[in-house]
């Protein structure tokens, strides 16, 4: 295994780390055999979040099980404020059953608003400093989707890590992955296989690793044969062959047409829709088989795609060209039929 080293964290990891979505459809003797599974494969980074229902805790379980020195783990929180962060830090630790994180990150922070939330004397950012004080936590990174925002915060942001869409077809950060590379910053990749749009995990994950400026990526795991397939790809020299760089321009073309990079140019929608959002969650739904999960995020949001009132709005602001209005018409769909059959 041809270990990276994640910024300049001292932390050294496999190139393809473990990915916690999925498993919160297992039940936990399934999630044991695949910590363990990471193990002997030489995977050694394991990502999850307080806000993939049981993950955290089947994670915990697993490692008590096999030994949780043996990875390096990353947990992520959505609280903005000091308070709010502070009490999941300390959640996160009992459900993972270890008593330091090596690295706890602020989840899917969207703009400057929620930043500067963040950053402010109550925010969420004061409890990890407090946490890494206290010998809690090792390092702090944070996750975004959009490009935009993460370019207004890249050159001066105090975070040791960040975590951003790439792969074949969401190749919009790879301005940002070279920026924090010369600053030191790790750079974990998450959607490594856009949310299972692609189906050759394999050739995605040979794509990303061959960009020097990565240090892991993170595609979600349910199966045995998926660790020992992702481990395989973490061991090679990376090298393409003429046909697999034709595929590569196959998928291109083929998801380019109505496949959202969750930029965000596309807002603000005058109806107040999260588009692309709406499009994570209807991915959730129909590719990675969280209905239940997907369904009630979706259900939670405060406006769904069923208020497109087919302005047009947004997509004369999508740099892809994309049919957002038919692309919400069938988030609708999507979500009525899950619902019709639950």
């Amino acid at each position: 295994m041809n270990y990276r080293a994640l910024g300049l964290t001292g932390l050294k990891i496999a190139p393809v780390g473990f990915g916690g979505i999925p498993i919160q459809r297992l039940d936990q003797n399934n999630v044991n055999l695949i910590i363990e599974k990471l193990y002997h494969e030489g995977l050694n980074f394991i990502d999850t979040a307080r806000g993939y229902t049981t993950s955290e805790e089947m994670i915990g379980k697993a490692m008590s099980l096999v030994g949780s020195e043996h990875f390096i783990v990353a947990t992520k929180s959505m609280s903005r404020t000091y308070d709010e962060m502070k009490a999941d830090i300390e959640k996160s630790l009992l459900n993972l059953k270890i008593d330091v994180i090596d690295l706890y990150q602020c989840h899917n922070v969207k703009d400057l608003d929620q930043y500067a939330l963040i950053m402010s004397e109550n925010g969420a950012y004061k409890a990890l400093l407090e946490a890494k004080a206290e010998g809690k936590i090792k390092h702090i990174g944070i996750t975004a989707h959009s490009a935009d925002f993460m370019r207004q915060i890249i050159r001066e942001m105090p975070f040791e890590t960040i975590q951003f869409p790439y792969n074949i077809v969401e190749r919009h950060g790879e301005d940002l992955f070279e920026i924090a590379s010369k600053r030191g910053v790790g750079v974990i990749v998450m959607k490594p296989l856009a949310g299972g749009a692609i189906q050759n995990g394999t050739l995605s994950l040979k794509f990303i690793l061959s960009n020097p400026n990565i240090s892991v990526a993170i595609p979600g795991m349910d199966q045995l044969e998926q660790v020992v397939e992702n481990a395989k790809v973490a061991k090679l020299d990376i090298s393409f062959s003429q046909l697999e760089m034709d595929e590569m321009n196959e998928i291109v073309s083929t998801l380019g047409e109505a496949f959202c990079r969750r930029c965000g140019y596309c807002l603000p929608c005058p109806q107040g829709i999260d588009i692309p959002t709406q499009f994570l969650m209807e991915g959730y739904l129909t590719r990675y088989n969280l209905s239940e999960w997907a369904i009630t995020r979706y259900e939670g949001l405060a406006v769904k795609a069923d208020a497109c009132v087919s302005c047009g709005s947004c997509e004369t602001k999508c740099p892809y060209n994309l049919p957002i209005m038919r692309m919400l018409k069938n988030v609708v769909t999507q979500f009525e039929l899950a619902q019709n059959q639950k």
